[in-house]
């Protein structure tokens, strides 16, 4: 079995065995998933569909389609959670997920001062009972992917 994580996500996607939230949307290179372990509605990770650990080893295709979507997740979460503006982060160092991801975070207006900047992680990696439901991510997903497939 593959020791990275996020490659057995893509196989489940590709198999057709994930849950709306974990499958909003896929480009020829890319994966749009609502993360998983989150307290923030809206946290969104943008994949590398093929195994890749540092963002030079992105192809011209990927590369080029990744600016797009970029833009494109951060207009639409934008509107869907009527946030300010996105933070995009990406680092590929979880033991788990050494796979190139991009982090698509919503920054709320109402934003807590300690929940902004490098600090909104403190929002990533809760325990069970913090997460954000299951019915609340598919929503959101749901929302996502309806305006992503119009444009």
């Amino acid at each position: 079995m593959n020791a990275c994580y996020t490659c057995q996500l893509i196989a489940r996607r590709d198999a057709n065995r994930a849950s709306l939230w974990d499958n909003i949307y896929r480009t020829h290179h890319w994966d749009i998933v609502h993360s998983y372990d989150t307290a923030l509605p809206g946290w969104l990770v943008v994949v590398a569909r093929r195994h890749i650990e540092a963002l030079d080893q992105l192809s011209d295709a990927e590369a080029a389609e990744l600016g797009v979507l970029l833009r494109d997740v951060s207009a639409a979460l934008k509107e869907v959670t009527g946030c300010l503006k996105t933070y995009v982060v990406q680092f590929a160092e979880h033991p788990r997920h050494p796979h190139v991801h991009f982090h698509v975070i919503p920054r709320m207006a109402d934003q807590p001062a300690d929940r902004r900047s490098t600090k909104i992680f403190g929002y990533l990696g809760v325990l069970p009972e913090e997460r954000i439901p299951e019915a609340v991510m598919n929503k959101i997903a749901e929302q996502v992917r309806d305006i992503l497939l119009s444009r």
